[in-house]
């Protein structure tokens, strides 16, 4: 499946106003159905209020809480929304969480949206696809809330976790985007700028007396976020068929100057940058700290990196997805995100609020072993989430924190999606003797006597009765996966190997490396012994076996 025909739907606050004691926000979607539009009217209440001050109160390391809208009604209290416990045991952050999401959901996806995102799902279900939801916030005012939290019910996961869809956020105030080319490597520079604010003079002062041993820190981070980058692409290839595997080069800079990192960009040929360091919001798109007296903001990144065609940037700083504020007033397309993205930029992934560097460094490795997997941005991002969530618990802030931007026109492509190199493959079984391939077979781990042999180098899985091998498992496609054998020779005497291609909705696992790991519309190639569940960690676990080997 190519990213380039997911279906999308996108939703955007087209404003929010004041009617009396009420706020409302006009919402404009446009979805893949035909007609397409969607306009309606929600009412952002006081208690939804109170309920994201009780959630920044649990959550946010900011000194100062954030009120989205002024209530009017001088009779409404704005004290912090206060769940009930029924016993002091009781998960308060967790319920906090659930409960925030729940109110965002039902804000955004009244009765028509709620149709709209039905119907559209249903489309892209009934197609066999995912469904790319975009969320536009035209309002500055509700950018720092977490949509991304948002869940329909409680047991049910939220948005950006939901395996059928892939949130981003977006800006439709944009520079056309440039054309893309997908390519085969991860070409990553790696910028670590300084990781204090030079403009306030709190953090300036002995600067002279700890400089070396500042330095020295740095370069210790920078070897750390170069080894999780490295780490992820290796894990990756070793999940990949050799045909598909990805190469991940990644150069360091430490405290560069703006030239120096112009420079490097211009001679470079980099589809990800990677900035760690401090920053703060401004009216270009906020300021990098890059080193001592080496600023530069936004507007200026996204510049160069558009001129020299960088798919995706990737902060790791507080502040690369907040507003800036003039006062009390929040000032429209202002963050680092949507500056960026408004130039051209087609990607850019900032955090919400502060990560520390323990889960900075989980969510770089899995979002790297992901993307080098061939998957798009966005899913690579709700793999990352999600790697977030099962390390750090739905109840702690670190998978809320990452914030991707993704420009209308980009389909999310990277690298070259897999599937579209399956194609270049043969599919068919090479014209030789079936007794010339080696013998193999699937067998259950949990019942010895089943045993299902692998005839003339192809096994055909899945829940449809014409399979080779039939598993009546929900959660199994109709036609799930092929094992096929192939010579992969280069020379006169053959060699046979053994691939794994995945069709279906909910991929296939693959025991490598001590952990599993999905194979979602790819092809892999299989050793003897490795272990296999289909559609689910639920499944039967199926060792593949070549004999003699």
């Amino acid at each position: 499946m190519s990213v380039r025909e997911i279906p999308c739907l996108s939703l955007a606050i087209a404003r929010l106003t004041s009617a009396g004691p009420e706020n409302f926000a006009t919402w404009v979607i446009q979805s893949p159905l035909p007609g397409g539009y969607v306009h309606h009217d929600s009412i952002w209440s006081p208690t939804l209020t109170r309920k994201w001050l009780a959630w920044q109160e649990m959550f946010s390391l900011q000194s100062e809480f954030h009120i989205p809208v002024a209530h009017r009604d001088p009779s409404t209290s704005l004290l912090p929304f206060n769940l009930p416990l029924s016993s002091p045991k009781e998960n308060y952050g967790g319920r906090l969480m659930q409960e925030l999401g729940i109110s965002l959901w039902q804000w955004v996806f009244d009765d028509p949206i709620r149709q709209s995102l039905a119907q559209s799902r249903g489309m892209a279900m009934g197609q066999n696809k995912l469904l790319r939801v975009r969320l536009e916030i035209r309002d500055p005012n509700l950018i720092p809330l977490p949509w991304e939290i948002m869940q329909p019910e409680v047991g049910k996961q939220s948005i950006s976790l939901d395996p059928q869809i892939l949130f981003s956020r977006t800006t439709s105030n944009v520079d056309p985007l440039a054309p893309q080319q997908s390519g085969d490597s991860l070409n990553i520079l790696l910028v670590l700028g300084q990781d204090q604010n030079p403009l306030d003079p709190r953090e300036t002062q002995s600067d002279s007396i700890r400089s070396s041993s500042k330095t020295l820190q740095l370069e210790t981070e920078a070897a750390a976020l170069a080894q999780a980058i490295e780490e992820g692409a290796r894990v990756a290839s070793a999940i990949n068929s050799s045909a598909f595997r990805v190469s991940a080069s990644v150069r360091t800079l430490v405290q560069p100057t703006p030239a120096q990192l112009i420079d490097t960009l211009d001679t470079g040929m980099y589809n990800v940058l990677f900035y760690a360091g401090h920053g703060m919001p401004a009216p270009d798109g906020g300021l990098l700290f890059l080193g001592p007296n080496a600023i530069m903001n936004g507007t200026e990144l996204a510049q160069v990196l558009v001129r020299n065609r960088v798919i995706l940037a990737v902060f790791n700083a507080c502040w690369g997805a907040q507003p800036d504020c003039m006062g009390q007033q929040t000032i429209e397309r202002s963050s680092l995100a949507e500056v960026l993205i408004h130039h051209g930029v087609p990607a850019v992934l900032g955090m919400r609020d502060s990560i520390a560097d323990r889960e900075a460094l989980s969510f770089i490795q899995a979002f790297t072993k992901a993307l080098a997997q061939r998957l798009s941005i966005d899913q690579a991002v709700r793999v990352a989430r999600q790697q977030l969530l099962s390390l750090y618990k739905f109840n702690q802030p670190a998978w809320t924190l990452p914030i991707l931007y993704m420009h209308p026109q980009f389909d999310g492509e990277l690298l070259q999606p897999i599937e579209e190199g399956i194609t270049q493959l043969p599919t068919t079984i090479p014209s030789v003797d079936r007794d010339d391939f080696p013998a193999a077979y699937l067998h259950s781990l949990e019942r010895s006597d089943k045993i299902w042999r692998i005839y003339g180098g192809l096994m055909r899985v899945g829940r449809h009765p014409e399979n080779d091998l039939v598993l009546q498992e929900r959660w199994v496609g109709r036609r799930h996966a092929e094992i096929i054998c192939r010579d992969t020779s280069s020379t006169a005497n053959r060699q046979y190997t053994y691939f794994l291609r995945d069709f279906s909705r909910f991929g296939t696992l693959v025991y490598c490396a001590g952990e599993w790991h999905k194979v979602h519309h790819q092809e892999i190639s299989l050793e003897s012994g490795v272990q296999l569940k289909f559609g689910s960690p639920y499944g039967q676990i199926l060792e593949f076996v070549i004999e003699d080997s």
